[in-house]
């Protein structure tokens, strides 16, 4: 599959968030996919354990079903909390346009060509925090790997986790073994709809580095 013309720096900071921009009609080929799934697994993992598991929806009806728990817990998020406090924020702000955007892609989940969920084996719950860390760092970063090569072959997704509310009955849709895996994300994959796309807003760089001491 023929790559975008990017430079490194424009990869890494044009890898956008892509809701509203999938191209919903256009099908994801599954060698396509399995070339971003490959470069995902040279992404670190804690003690080369190589843990990660990609479990790829394509099919209409199970795309429904997953997408059916997807949008059970974007309801629970914007009508509780966090999600809530957002909603009623001024409609012009980042925020607003944010929840705009998420909120389509709640609405048309089920018709995405293909719903990537990265998984590790194990289970984080109760361990201490370092070693939640090293579990979660060992499957995120191969998430974002795969984002940035789906980006290279034009290629949009995000890293969502509406869904994981629902973990087990979406272990038992996709026939996952719940006890002995955990599902990290939901990545939405499809085409984008042109494919340039720009830095987003940032705080400057130096107001966040820290030289030695807080």
């Amino acid at each position: 599959m023929p790559t975008i013309d990017l430079t490194l720096d424009e990869l890494l900071t044009t890898t956008r968030a892509v809701r509203k921009r999938l191209d919903l009609t256009r099908p994801v080929e599954r060698e396509v996919i399995e070339e971003c799934v490959k470069i995902a697994t040279q992404a670190p993992s804690g003690s080369n354990n190589q843990g990660w598991h990609f479990v790829i929806v394509t099919e209409p009806k199970l795309r429904e079903e997953i997408g059916r728990l997807y949008k059970k817990g974007a309801e629970e998020y914007f009508s509780t909390g966090t999600g809530r406090k957002r909603s009623e924020s001024n409609p012009k702000s980042s925020q607003s346009r944010l929840r705009e955007s998420a909120i389509y892609l709640v609405e048309n989940i089920d018709r995405v060509p293909a719903l990537v969920i990265p998984c590790h084996r194990g289970r984080p719950d109760g361990l201490p925090a370092s070693e939640q860390a090293g579990f979660w760092l060992s499957i995120i970063p191969a998430a974002w790997s795969f984002a940035l090569a789906a980006r290279a072959r034009g290629l949009g997704t995000a890293v969502t986790t509406f869904h994981l509310e629902f973990e087990e009955e979406a272990a038992r849709i996709l026939g996952i073994p719940y006890k002995e895996v955990t599902q990290a994300a939901l990545m939405p994959l499809a085409y984008t709809k042109g494919t340039r796309f720009i830095p987003g807003p940032r705080k400057d760089a130096t107001s966040i580095i820290h030289w030695n001491r807080w």
